[in-house]
Formats: structure tokens, sequence, C-alpha cells
């Protein structure tokens, strides 16, 4: 639990001190989220104390359930609105601006790579595979897979390139 607050303390303030930890928890409603769900998602007595602090925050513009697998570093600019359907997989190192709805209407939801950054309102619809390093343009809605290293935009999103994958990832969490 506490690797995985230390990490998206990385990729909010690019260090790991106590008092960037007080300044993000105190001053940043995304980091606030954050650490009030990987207590839940991790803390075993502490999840009784941070469940309804969880369900409470998740009345707000961010609804990520406790229970989505979601790995380190995650960072979410502009406080949201995010909404991530609990049968979604994201990997370490991910980006999600505001507006991004990763979501299904059946069955489950997309399957996210490493270091991927996703642009505003973009919709990640069903039961997607999205590559390693891949980025997302804003507006795109994301039907179908995505490849390693691709740049994809559009309304259907398709592949505009391969050229600087995962570019917009900064502050990385490295184990």
């Amino acid at each position: 639990m506490i690797n995985y607050i230390k990490s998206d303390l990385i990729r909010y303030r690019g260090k790991v001190s106590f008092l960037d930890f007080v300044i993000c928890l105190f001053w940043n409603k995304s980091f606030n989220f954050l650490f009030w769900m990987r207590i839940c998602s991790h803390g075993k007595l502490l999840r009784y104390i941070a469940i309804p602090i969880h369900k409470i925050k998740m009345r707000g513009s961010i609804q990520i359930d406790y229970k989505t697998d979601i790995g380190y570093g995650l960072y979410i600019a502009h406080n949201g609105p995010v909404y991530i359907n609990k049968s979604a997989k994201l990997g370490n190192n991910c980006n999600l601006s505001q507006g991004v709805t990763i979501g299904a209407n059946e069955g489950k939801a997309a399957t996210i790579g490493d270091c991927v950054y996703i642009g505003p309102n973009v919709c990640v619809i069903e039961e997607v595979i999205i590559g390693n390093n891949v980025t997302i343009g804003a507006g795109s809605i994301v039907t179908k897979n995505a490849e390693n290293n691709a740049t994809i935009a559009g309304n259907y999103a398709k592949v505009l390139n391969f050229n600087n994958p995962g570019r917009y990832i900064n502050n990385k969490w490295v184990k």
C-alpha cells in the first residue's frame, strides 16, 4: 500500500517527502482521492475507516471504485471528471486527463498498458486492449485495440503514427 501511495506522489510531485505528501493530500483533490482509494484497496484494518470516506469522495467528479485494478503511479490531471468501470485494468504510470471515461455497456471494460497518456474527453469503450506507451488524442472514442508505442486519435480512433511513444508521461514510477 505504501509503495502505491509513493508512486502516485512521485507522479504528482516528482519526489517523495513528508512535506510533499501533506501538500498533495490537502491541496490536490485528485491525489487525495487516490490516497483514500489506495487505502481501501490495500489496507486491512484501515479499510473500515477508508471505505466510507472513499464512498463520499466518489460523489464528486472522480468515480473509480476501490476494487478497480490500477497499477503504480496513476496521475489524474485537473481533478477530473474521470469515470472508470470497476472491471477496467490500468497499468503503471498512466495519465488520465479531464473528461475521461473508461467503461463498458456489456461485459468487461478496457485493459490499458503501462505509460499510457489518455487525453481530455476520451471514451474507451468495451473490452479493448491498449498497449504500452500509447498516446490517445483529445476527444477520441476508442473501440478497437491499440498497438504498443502508437499515437491514436479520432472518432473512431485510428493509428496516426508511432513517433515519440510515451512522451507525455513525466515523473515515472520505477520499481
